[in-house]
């Protein structure tokens, strides 16, 4: 492969300031960018880019099996249907998923999510046994699944191992149909481990742990766990579900006598390695006191709307300089733009105003959201990605210059209409992970085999 194979010349490009003109892009064979120069003339035999380009976005959290439920839980079975009546429905899903299956759903999610511009995604994986909790010989098998169904799709990922090991506060013990997620410390730091002898790290691959919930793990447990972690993996990333619902907030001040994020920052070291997912449910206090920790808050816009979680305090976090990401969780949606959407549309609703996450500093509220989705996902991966500058991955989407969200619409506007504006089809051409053109002209490289093998891996689940 020549230089000129791995260089791309874009009329626009979006840097950590903002848009600029004439920017070639050069990158190295392991994927890293190496050269991103401004003002540049276009070099002879160089690609250019069929539009402006922006970074891959990076989803800082998926449960990938859940993708194959989507539109499947849509109706009331009970007098009151909530986040928990959702659960019991998942549950029975999830224990029928194979690792065949599992590997179909995860490799075509991960197209969907190249297709949409996410370049990166932090897989929150607890689905870690046999249907009936017994241990697979592998320990690691499904995990492994997920990572080689990453890697044969070109997106970067972060696999993150969840300890599960309670039902509830107090060391419940788990349900019947927890099964398939449960381990000790222990037994989930043996599992990294041989995903890491079979999977190394390399720029597309992290590992760190998720500790499931405060619900689903203990003091004791969650300490153990990150003592094990930071021998084996020092600085690598934790993400942890907390405070998504006000019946998990009212069962922590029962049992623990403090409110889930006042309860970990009191109790952990919580830094910018930590990803505190969902954090919907918080007070002043914790609102501020999470921003100053420089923890990463894991929005999951479209999914907390389908389950009726509640509205996370973005204005105030935001005045606070808080650091957030978003994610697509269950996959009802997969679209970082509708993420972003939903995020500031939740408080135009709840304010009754407009351009509300606008600030004075940072007026296009598209393009602040965007700016800042992207440092916090990054963070959140643990990998060099979401910016376009020398020494991270070469991970960019490409807008269609002729799509009708921003054609003939001046620069300063581009993200405004790629995120608030719908006009069918969207408006991300083509999707670079790694230097390689994973996604031309809205076709994956490999779609029609893995659309094959996920309606097969569907019609296996819904027999």
């Amino acid at each position: 492969m020549t230089s000129s194979d791995r260089s791309l010349f874009a009329d626009h490009a979006w840097l950590p300031d903002g848009w600029h003109r004439n920017v070639l892009l050069q990158w190295d064979a392991h994927g890293m960018l190496t050269e991103v120069r401004t003002d540049s003339a276009a070099p002879a035999g160089v690609a250019r880019a069929a539009g402006p380009i922006a970074p891959g976005m990076p989803n800082l959290h998926s449960h990938a099996f859940q993708r194959a439920m989507a539109g499947l839980t849509e109706y009331r079975a009970n007098a009151v249907d909530s986040f928990w009546s959702w659960r019991d429905l998942m549950y029975r899903f999830a224990a029928k998923i194979s690792p065949d299956g599992l590997a179909a759903i995860a490799q075509w999610l991960y197209i969907e999510m190249l297709k949409a511009g996410y370049t990166s995604v932090c897989e929150f994986h607890y689905v870690h046994h046999q249907a009936d909790g017994e241990r697979y010989p592998q320990r690691a098998e499904l995990a492994a699944r997920v990572v080689d169904a990453a890697s044969s799709t070109g997106i970067g990922i972060t696999m993150l191992p969840v300890l599960y090991q309670f039902s509830g506060f107090g060391a419940k013990p788990p349900r019947d149909d927890q099964r398939r997620f449960i381990n000790t410390p222990d037994e989930l730091l043996e599992l990294l481990a041989q995903l890491q002898q079979t999977h190394p790290e390399h720029h597309a691959l992290r590992y760190g742990v998720a500790p499931h919930s405060l619900r689903a793990v203990s003091d004791a447990s969650l300490r153990e766990l990150l003592g094990g972690l930071d021998t084996m993996l020092p600085g690598a990333p934790v993400h942890i579900h907390i405070a998504e619902q006000t019946a998990e907030v009212d069962a922590c001040i029962e049992t623990e006598g403090a409110r889930p994020v006042r309860w970990l920052l009191d109790r952990f070291d919580v830094d910018a390695r930590w990803c505190l997912v969902h954090a919907t449910h918080v007070d002043a206090d914790e609102t501020a006191a999470l921003a100053k920790s420089g923890a990463v808050a894991g929005l999951c816009l479209t999914t907390e709307a389908n389950l009726g979680d509640g509205i996370f305090p973005a204005v105030d976090y935001l005045d606070a300089h808080g650091r957030f990401g978003i994610g697509s969780d269950s996959h009802i949606g997969v679209d970082w733009r509708a993420e972003l959407r939903l995020l500031e549309y939740g408080q135009r609703l709840l304010r009754r105003q407009r351009n509300v996450l606008a600030s004075a500093d940072a007026p296009q509220v598209a393009d602040r959201l965007f700016a800042a989705a992207l440092e916090g996902g990054a963070r959140a991966t643990g990998r060099r990605v979401g910016t376009l500058e020398v020494g991270a991955r070469a991970d960019w989407q490409v807008f269609d210059a002729d799509h009708p969200s921003i054609a003939d619409h001046p620069p300063h506007t581009w993200l405004a209409g790629a995120v608030f504006c719908e006009h069918g089809e969207t408006p991300v051409r083509d999707v670079y992970a790694g230097g390689a053109k994973v996604v031309d002209n809205r076709r994956h490289r490999d779609e029609a085999r893995a659309y094959a093998q996920y309606r097969a891996a569907l019609a296996e689940l819904l027999a």
